[in-house]
């Protein structure tokens, strides 16, 4: 950490105020964030008070620890937003997760309001919203014990029906009836926060708060359902090229997979590592109350991205040179080398669009991405078809494709922002020359992010490298079966983000038993999405490589893979979900060592071994890889399943109490 500055005084003030926040983040990178925000307070001086609209705003907003010394804990204090940016095109092991800053949006505070509010209401100690009739109670109470909250309903006699009196709410003295209140309100006029955070804390502390399986599958949905959709439409800028130049040769496509391949590994992947940072500097200056910040750290991410382009742009420059160096097919080498040199003119709007992302999520706008994507990835594939097939410019028609859409991302997103979004400019700080300054803690921050993206890409993008050396028919199979299971991949992967958020905000409320109810239900959704993908790969083989090609010995060497490809995907659902558990647990290490053991130590040498030294081609590539899926899922579900829930627990109650002093 940097010897502190002579405003010692100023910067004392800054960390006593911003230390609940910054003690909420892991350890290693705490005091490099308590660095870079104080120092760009201090400096800032048009920053120095919060403003009277954000004072009001958050003077609802209660802390996460309510009662010091083992109190309750609410969903407002713990709540973590159910979004994350894709990290590559196979990247699980996300560089960190930390837990969100105290000062949430409206939005966001209205929405762990509601959580709360309706796991009180399911668990009888509030009333529903609207009183119910007679006659719709008792036909609840015959399905009561099949759809109810566990304890939380019971058999009402027909004395206690008469005593209640009211709207069949039932005022019988016991430790789960709710208090009667008014019953021509809603909640029985039980709504307002204070209400609420006075019966949650009495509720949680009595260990009243269960779920469901139904309630979990709803949320579970509500999360994942919009996360799949930007994943997919994202994932669909790269699919569009390579649907688009399949059906020209074998040559061109396995040159548009080797060249995606490697933009993706000298270049996205580094873009997407180093922006990580943002997910913390953001997210911290937001919730220190100091939203113009929020603005200078995306400003100064995004010089710095492009400032890492002119490296990047030798590398693709020079990518035809180095290519036939060490792909043995010399037109596939010059095509990819084409490509490179046209798509780098998307390159900066590529990478401000990645900082752009995390500048609106970090304000809880995590539809402006999407919003987005759901214009620019139609008109991606539009402009492929267009420039390859109608304008007859054939294979350079791709990457002019890919290059006009890099750019017209961000410029959506600050279309988005500017006159679509009521809040996105609230934390615009304008053009400074700030942002040429203090990138050291950004950068150190960002490393772990961009080595660990960097290395489970790089395990899976080497197989299309040792592919191009069984020749160019063999080459094209593989940017098929990549690009498909890369496809698949893109539903599990966002439920696993969104049971991690689910497990997050639950444990963060002390609530152990339902954070076990919604991993069983994520699993049980997992398993489905997984058998979901083996059918439709399976069952389809013969007929999904023909939109990708028209090579009829492209499109028989990939239905002879995809079997395969088929029977891991079920482990890939699993340990996807595995993954999302635990980082919501906040053992994301865990995951991060299990897959990169056996991505390099189990997956490499068996591949390698298989496909070069038993001579199994294609077929041995993808063995590797399947077994150490399998063996993936298999260790890391048994960690799961002896984990002591309670100690996770205990942890965020820890880290709520020091967050609190």
């Amino acid at each position: 950490m940097a010897t502190p500055s002579k405003q010692s005084g100023t910067l004392d003030r800054v960390a006593s105020m911003t230390s609940r926040v910054f003690s909420s983040s892991l350890p290693s990178t705490s005091p490099i964030v308590e660095e870079s925000l104080a120092r760009d307070i201090a400096e800032d001086e048009s920053d120095a008070a919060i403003s009277e609209d954000e004072e009001s705003e958050s003077s609802t907003l209660r802390p996460s620890t309510s009662a010091p010394g083992g109190g309750a804990y609410s969903f407002v204090g713990s709540y973590r937003r159910p979004s994350f940016a894709g990290a590559g095109n196979r990247a699980t092991v996300l560089p960190q997760i930390v837990r969100d800053h105290d000062r949430l949006s409206k939005e966001e505070r209205k929405q762990a309001l509601e959580e709360e509010r309706s796991l009180l209401r399911d668990n009888n100690i509030i009333p529903p919203k609207h009183p119910q009739a007679e006659d719709s109670g008792r036909k609840r109470s015959l399905f009561g014990n099949y759809l109810s909250i566990p304890g939380g309903d019971r058999k009402v006699s027909r004395d206690e029906e008469a005593a209640s009196g009211s709207d069949g709410v039932v005022d019988v003295a016991s430790e789960v009836s709710p208090l009667l209140g008014d019953p021509n309100l809603p909640y029985g006029g039980h709504d307002d926060p204070d209400s609420i955070n006075a019966k949650w804390e009495e509720a949680v502390a009595a260990g009243k708060i269960h779920t469901t399986w139904q309630r979990e599958a709803k949320v579970i949905a509500r999360y994942s359902a919009p996360l799949m959709v930007t994943f997919l439409l994202q994932y669909s800028l790269t699919v569009a090229s390579i649907f688009t130049v399949g059906h020209i040769g074998t040559i061109e496509l396995g040159a548009v997979s080797l060249a995606s391949m490697s933009a993706n590994i000298t270049g996205y992947a580094i873009y997407q590592g180093l922006a990580t940072s943002l997910d913390t500097l953001c997210a911290q200056a937001y919730g220190s109350g100091r939203k113009k910040l929020v603005g200078l750290q995306m400003q100064r991410m995004v010089v710095f991205l492009w400032t890492i382009s002119i490296p990047i742009a030798v590398i693709w420059i020079l990518a035809e040179n180095i290519l036939m160096v060490i792909v043995p097919e010399p037109a596939v080498a010059r095509l990819a080398g084409q490509y490179l040199r046209v798509v780098l003119l998307g390159a900066p709007g590529y990478a401000a669009f990645e900082a752009g992302k995390r500048y609106v999520q970090a304000q809880g706008l995590f539809s402006a991405s999407l919003y987005v994507l759901l214009i620019c990835a139609p008109f991606n594939a539009f402009l492929n078809w267009l420039f390859v097939w109608k304008f007859k410019w054939g294979f350079i028609g791709a990457p002019i494709a890919v290059a006009i859409t890099d750019n017209l991302l961000p410029l959506g997103l600050f279309v988005y922002v500017r006159f679509c979004s009521k809040t996105g400019m609230s934390c615009w700080n304008g053009f400074t020359r700030k942002a040429w300054q203090n990138w050291g803690p950004m950068v150190k921050l960002a490393l772990p992010g961009v080595v660990m993206i960097e290395a489970e890409v790089l395990a899976f993008e080497v197989l299309t490298f040792a592919s191009s050396y069984f020749g160019t028919t063999v080459l094209a199979a593989q940017s098929v079966l990549a690009t498909l299971t890369s496809m698949t991949f893109q539903i599990p992967f966002p439920l696993s983000i969104a049971g991690s958020t689910r497990v997050a905000n639950l444990i963060g409320a002390t609530l152990a038993d339902a954070a076990r109810v919604s991993t069983r239900v994520t699993f049980t959704a997992a398993f489905f999405v997984g058998i979901m993908n083996v059918t439709l790969l399976s069952t389809l083989k013969d007929y999904i490589p023909r939109l990708f090609t028209s090579d009829p010995e492209v499109v028989r060497v990939v239905s002879a893979i995809l079997p395969l490809c088929a029977a891991f995907q079920l482990f890939d659902a699993l340990a996807a979900n595995c993954n999302g558990i635990l980082r919501g647990l906040g053992r994301q290490e865990v995951g991060g060592y299990v897959q990169l053991f056996c991505y390099y130590v189990i997956a490499m040498p068996i591949s390698f071994g298989t496909a070069f030294g038993l001579g199994w081609g294609l077929w041995g590539l993808w063995t590797g890889v399947a077994i150490a899926l399998g063996l993936v899922a298999v260790i890391e579900f048994t960690y799961l399943y002896r984990t002591d829930w309670q100690r996770s627990v205990d942890e965020a109650r820890a880290r709520n109490q020091e967050g609190g002093l």
